[in-house]
C-alpha cells in the first residue's frame, strides 16, 4: 500500500515543494505526496523550479496550496513541517515530523541547491524509515 506524505512550510513556494517531488522522485509507485502552505504565496519559486529543473524535475507543474486544499487527502501516514512551528495546524497523521530547514527563498543558487540537496537526503531517509 501506498504511503501518503504530506511536507508544509508556511508559503509553499520551496522547501514543501521540493520536498514533495523528491518524494515522488525517489519513492515512485510507493508514495503519494502532497505539499501545502500554512500562508500559501500562490506560486512555485523560480529558484525553485530552476533547482529542480538540474535534478530532471518539472517543478512548474506545481501549485502553491493552502492546508484546505490538500485536507481531502488525509490521513496521511507523515506530516512533514520544515520549521514552521506553530504556523502549522494539525493535520490527520500517523506521525509529525518538524525538520528544522532553512528558507532558502533569498539565497544564491550555490546556498540554495544545498538546501535542495539537503532537502533530498531527508527525503531518502524519511522513505527508508517508512519502508518505501
Amino acid at each position: 500500500m501506498k504511503k501518503k506524505l504530506l511536507f508544509v512550510c508556511i508559503e509553499n513556494s520551496n522547501r514543501s515543494q521540493m520536498s514533495q517531488a523528491f518524494a515522488i522522485m525517489l519513492g515512485g509507485e510507493g508514495v503519494e505526496a502532497y505539499s501545502a502552505g500554512s500562508k500559501p504565496s500562490g506560486i512555485v519559486n523560480p529558484k525553485a523550479i530552476a533547482a529542480m529543473k538540474e535534478l530532471g524535475y518539472d517543478l512548474s507543474t506545481h501549485d502553491s496550496k493552502s492546508l484546505d486544499e490538500v485536507k481531502a487527502f488525509a490521513p496521511f501516514d507523515a506530516v512533514v513541517t520544515m520549521g514552521c512551528g506553530d504556523a502549522c495546524p494539525w493535520m490527520p497523521a500517523k506521525r509529525f515530523i518538524d525538520w528544522q530547514i532553512p528558507d532558502p527563498k533569498h539565497m544564491e543558487p550555490e546556498e540554495f541547491n544545498k538546501v535542495r540537496d539537503f532537502i533530498r537526503d531527508k527525503i531518502k531517509g524519511l522513505l527508508t524509515e517508512l519502508g518505501v
